[in-house]
């Protein structure tokens, strides 16, 4: 029996909650053994993880506004560095990013050099100081730090495309793992998903999604890192991986070598589904050049320090310097699955083409591919592709196809794991995509309900009322988001970087400039975000439509284009217009002093 101070005996939950999903996991191990079937085992790890959260969520109702919106601001630091971590790993992270390190190579490596750097601009230009602000949304800070109700409305339409653009791309993870999980058709998958979700936050606000999110953590971390310990020592790559990347990497050079690559012809191309690709070189040309990797992970950093689900976090902790040690927390957090993200790429490579391994396929029979379990599974899911382009009967390098988001699910199954572990990986990609979802959901109908509804619309609104709003709102933006993933406009990593980049073509500026540069003023900040936001979407389409970029600006790094232009615009209009008030002024010296009370107060 647990007594006292919830929060006291968060480390005491947490253990028990651990303990108890690992005796899951074995009693699922012993299920297996005893012929329990795969469908089964796979439907039993998303149903139970999914009901954990939900009665997380139930559990952590609130009628409070303060609750509602920074759970209380109560988290303490490393709990709030779980959360954090949970938010931010998203289905991207775990589901899509190794699979674009498997077909791009180390090019996409910047995504993790820029996700997580941007912590350091986190933790040294923002977090703190908005933390010191005391305030519940980022258009709240950019609303009161600025004035005027039009700078809190563009900061809300910036928010809102960022976060929705993000919000898709997680439900498209959810339903590609549901789908595979419950054996159901993704645009229905997709739903299952967005109720999935829904679950963790609608009672809760942010005090349910903090708490469902460390317990999303530990699921995930698990799912993620048992695999490539596993699969890393059954293949003689030693229990830890990491430190043998480089051999390994030259193992897959060698065989690439020794197989040959032959580019498929466009007519080949053709039989393939719309998503797949080949195994390509491991070096590949993707951001071959110095900017090329540069100008990415540099727009992943400062998008990172401007997506507003991001900084919502770190208005959940007791005071300033929690908020500091939290950003540290969530670093390494964090680091335990992107340093794994690469071994898992390469370690899935080298399980389909190594020979001297039982699970290589390259050289085989294409009958004997086809007949394959786990290959069977995967084609039915539209996920793997053979074909005897060259008409010999034997599968070449370049003769079989996957789906980036198959690398990840996939691997236990390919390796020769038990499919328990598939069941596992299941639920891992399902707690980072919810996590994230959650998030984002919530920094979107927080940001209306509080700052449009009650800020602009109904200042006298009762919280009771406000909190209503809010809820209709998680429903409404999370059937929409739903609505458009089932589409399928663009892949699961594509609509994160894209996020990332509408984030900080519209916020970065605003809001770093609003902590560290007292002359930034209204007319500045709204002309920095709308043209800022408008550039940056204007660049996106351009060279969507054929437009040739410049500067080695990329439909992936819009962000740097759009980012450019905001910050010009709002110094040289802050400039050309009055200054802010003395009061304004001063209110920004304090938000710099670590001590002391909130700058807002109980303004809320």
């Amino acid at each position: 029996m647990i007594k006292g101070n919830f929060i006291d005996n968060l480390p005491k939950v947490y253990g028990i909650y651990t303990g108890g999903f690992l005796g899951f996991i074995i009693i699922m191990s012993i299920a297996e053994q005893m012929g329990m079937t795969a469908k089964t085992i796979g439907i039993c790890f998303v149903a139970f993880t999914v009901a954990i959260y939900a009665i997380i969520g139930y559990l952590s109702r609130t009628a409070q506004a303060d609750a509602y919106y920074v759970a209380g601001r109560q988290v303490p630091t490393v709990f709030n560095g779980m959360a954090t971590a949970a938010d931010w790993m998203s289905g991207a992270s775990f589901v899509a990013m190794a699979g674009g390190i498997y077909f791009k190579g180390y090019g996409y490596m910047a995504l993790l050099v820029g996700w997580t750097g941007g912590y350091v601009l986190v933790a040294s230009l923002l977090a703190p100081y908005l933390r010191k602000f005391g305030c519940y949304t980022v258009p709240d800070f950019i609303g009161t730090r600025y004035g005027g109700n039009l700078s809190r409305f563009m900061a809300v339409v910036v928010l809102t495309v960022a976060s929705f653009t993000y919000v898709t791309a997680q439900i498209n993870a959810t339903g590609t793992i549901a789908s595979v999980a419950l054996d159901i058709p993704f645009q229905y998958a997709v739903y299952v998903g967005l109720i999935s979700i829904l679950l963790c936050s609608m009672l809760g606000g942010m005090r349910g999604v903090t708490w469902t999110q460390v317990a999303q953590y530990i699921v995930l971390i698990i799912a993620y890192l048992l695999p490539v310990f596993w699969i890393s020592n059954k293949m003689g790559a030693g229990f830890f991986p990491h430190f043998m990347l480089a051999d390994e990497v030259s193992r897959i050079a060698e065989l690439e070598a020794q197989f040959g690559f032959v580019k498929n012809s466009a007519e080949n191309l053709k039989e393939v589904p719309k998503g797949l690709a080949g195994i390509t070189k491991a070096h590949s040309a993707v951001n071959a050049t110095p900017w090329a990797f540069i100008s990415l992970a540099l727009a992943m950093m400062m998008g990172t320090a401007s997506l507003p689900h991001v900084m919502m976090r770190y208005f959940t902790t007791p005071s300033v310097k929690a908020a500091r040690k939290s950003v540290g927390w969530s670093l390494f957090f964090i680091f335990l699955l992107y340093s794994s993200a690469p071994m898992l790429a390469t370690l899935s490579k080298l399980s389909l083409i190594d020979p001297s391994l039982p699970t290589g396929i390259i050289g085989k029979s294409i009958a004997e591919v086809q007949s394959i379990d786990w290959y069977q599974n995967w084609n039915q899911a539209n996920l793997m592709f053979v074909s005897d382009f060259n008409g010999n009967g034997t599968l070449e390098l370049n003769e079989f196809f996957m789906g980036g988001k198959a690398v990840v699910l996939a691997t236990p199954e390919i390796a020769g794991l038990p499919y328990v572990i598939s069941g596992l990986v299941a639920a891992g990609g399902m707690a980072a995509a919810m996590s994230t979802a959650d998030g984002l959901i919530l920094a979107i109908a927080n940001a209306i309900s509080h700052d449009v509804y009650y800020k602009i619309i109904d200042p006298k609104a009762e919280t009771a009322k406000r909190l209503v709003v809010a809820r209709v709102l998680l429903v409404v933006i999370g059937f929409a988001g739903a609505t458009i993933a089932a589409l399928e406009i663009q892949g699961i990593l594509g609509s994160v970087i894209w996020a990332f980049d509408f984030a900080m073509s519209g916020l970065f500026f605003p809001l770093v400039l609003g902590v560290w540069w007292k002359r930034a003023n209204k007319e500045g900040a709204i002309a920095g975000m709308f043209l800022g936001l408008v550039s940056g979407a204007a660049y996106l389409v351009w060279v969507r439509t054929g437009g040739s970029g410049f500067l080695g600006i990329t439909q992936l790094t819009f962000g740097i284009f759009g980012s450019a232009v905001s910050l010009v615009a709002m110094v040289v209009v802050s400039l050309m217009t009055q200054a802010p008030n003395a009061a304004t002024q001063k209110m920004v010296d304090e938000v710099r002093i670590p001590a002391g009370k909130s700058i807002l107060g109980k303004q809320h």
